[in-house]
């Protein structure tokens, strides 16, 4: 078949952007509709939180999967597909009658969104050669950190203004819109790909999702309940099968050699502990906000502007400074602006001016947005680029399932902080949360503090306020400090295991021209 006509670097570029500006939104933007879910539907927290996890699970996944069907089918054919999935998906969700179809619906849509940033990373790392690849990603994570920084903002004016179910409306429409650009992209894919790794794709995703299950339920069942610990030991099982399977393979989609290689190594560290620090914030700091401020949604967003907005300029100012800045040091200050940022944002409390907050706000952005696109160029450059799918699958693998488990384990662990800071104060209350930690910690956790606090007798309101607003901060603090801490020890590791220089995006060696697959 002939070249199609807009094969050309630009036609990719936007393609691409347009796709993973979506991504972000979604993610993000779902955690703020929470409240308005529910609200309208009545749910269990544990229900909400599978609204965001359910679609970061299966995100993280089906990298994998996704990476080797663009490699084998062509990458063009993965992406539309991936776009057809996640449009509809969105559409299904905003028209959800009930909170079971709406988990559903993003779950599969965690699916698509795999097949479309895996894809879409690997046509870049196709299409674009030497400095202008280095370019085509820095872009690529500056529009990641315009997805990040607007999708709070975003969305929080569309719940408020239009209702929850416009948050996952208007993906659905944009990605109508890049389902027709999509089909402008040139094709390619890796000769030497001739099968699908079935059986490990089915192994990880089986052990990523009784992980994430187990940390979303445990809370509410008790972590040595008989479901976590079966979940826990099928867990174990799935992932020793997962290892031995892609030992036994001769092109593992999950290539375990890469982790000999410090460069890489170090990079898996930074990038599992930005997102495990940054994603449980753009969550769950919007539900505190509404709660404890009592704020609309869209105020929430517009606050979390301080947090998000720098990430849409470091990415271009990293990649700037890679002329002459290592990626190890890069990932290194990165990772520690971060724990630096966390830990200084205990200063939180009701009420807080936003001059107070924008501090530790700023430099975690800082951190987060220096890390995009120096770290997904330098991950992709880590292979052949005939293989180039399976090293972004590899990397945003291990960047999404520390989204989804982070947002996991953050958000059990504020439910557990809440509930032992609310301890016996709510026995002298009256009503349905009079003596029920758990059900307080569970509704403050949905964004919700109004609702609980009209059932106790007017006299008391402002008591029974004052002891949820103080016990869902000391919560909050605690669970920050942890985080604090975890990235602090990951910057140790970075700077340890990332010893060797890591070559940056721009030094690649010049790329092959990609294979043209016949019609």
């Amino acid at each position: 078949m002939r070249d199609h006509p807009s094969r050309n670097p630009v036609v990719s570029l936007v393609t691409v952007v347009l796709a993973s500006l979506l991504l972000p939104i979604s993610l993000t933007g779902a955690s703020v509709a929470i409240p308005g879910v529910a609200a309208d539907f009545h749910s269990s927290l544990a229900a909400d939180e599978w609204i965001v996890n359910g679609y970061d699970l299966t995100f993280a996944g089906f990298m994998l999967a996704s990476g080797a069907f663009a490699d084998r089918f062509g990458r063009r054919k993965v992406f539309v597909l991936g776009t057809v999935v996640f449009t509809l998906c969105s559409l299904v969700s905003a028209l959800a009658g009930d909170i079971a179809l709406l988990d559903a619906s993003r779950v599969v849509a965690g699916v698509g969104a795999a097949a479309m940033l895996t894809s879409g990373s690997a046509t870049l790392a196709q299409v674009f050669e030497g400095p202008a690849r280095a370019k085509a990603f820095a872009v690529f994570g500056t529009t990641v950190g315009v997805g990040m920084a607007f999708g709070p903002f975003i969305a929080g004016t569309l719940s408020t203004t239009f209702g929850w179910r416009s948050v996952f409306l208007v993906p659905a429409i944009a990605g109508a819109l890049v389902l027709v650009l999509a089909t402008r992209l040139p094709e390619s894919r890796d000769p030497a790909a001739n099968r699908v790794d079935w059986a490990g794709t089915l192994t990880f995703s089986g052990a990523l999702t009784a992980l994430i299950a187990a940390l979303i339920e445990g809370s509410a069942l008790g972590w040595a309940s008989a479901f976590n610990l079966t979940m826990y030991v099928a867990c174990a099982v799935l992932f020793a099968l997962f290892i031995g399977v892609e030992k036994r393979q001769e092109r593992p989609m999950f290539d375990l050699g890469l982790f000999r290689q410090p460069q890489f190594v170090s990079l898996c560290v930074g990038v599992v502990a930005l997102v495990l620090a940054f994603t449980p914030l753009l969550v769950y700091l919007p539900s505190y906000l509404t709660a404890v401020n009592g704020q609309t949604t869209m105020h929430a967003g517009v606050d979390m502007l301080m947090l998000t907005v720098p990430t849409i300029f470091f990415p271009l100012i990293a990649g700037y400074l890679l002329r002459w800045v290592p990626v190890r040091h890069m990932v290194t200050a990165s990772v520690g602006l971060t724990a630096i940022g966390t830990a200084w944002l205990t200063v939180l409390h009701p009420g807080i001016g936003n001059w107070a907050a924008l501090g530790p706000y700023a430099v975690i952005g800082v951190g987060i947005g220096v890390s995009f696109g120096v770290m997904d160029g330098a991950a992709v450059s880590s292979v052949e680029p005939e293989r180039a799918g399976m090293a972004a699958g590899m990397f945003n693998t291990m960047r999404l399932a520390g989204e989804a488990t982070g947002i996991a384990v953050v958000g059990s662990l504020l439910v557990n902080f809440t509930r032992v800071e609310l301890g016996d104060k709510l026995d002298t209350f009256t009503g349905p949360y009079g003596g029920k930690p758990a059900a307080l910690a569970n509704a403050l956790n949905q964004g919700q503090l109004s609702g609980p606090q009209s059932t106790v007798p007017a006299n008391t309101r402002d008591a029974f306020h004052q002891v949820a607003t103080s016990a869902y901060t000391g919560g909050l603090h605690t669970a920050l400090w942890i985080m604090a801490g975890f990235c602090a020890a990951a910057t140790v590791l970075v700077a340890v295991v990332g010893a060797k220089t890591v070559k940056a995006p721009a030094e690649a060696a010049p790329q092959a021209e990609p294979e043209k697959v016949p019609a």
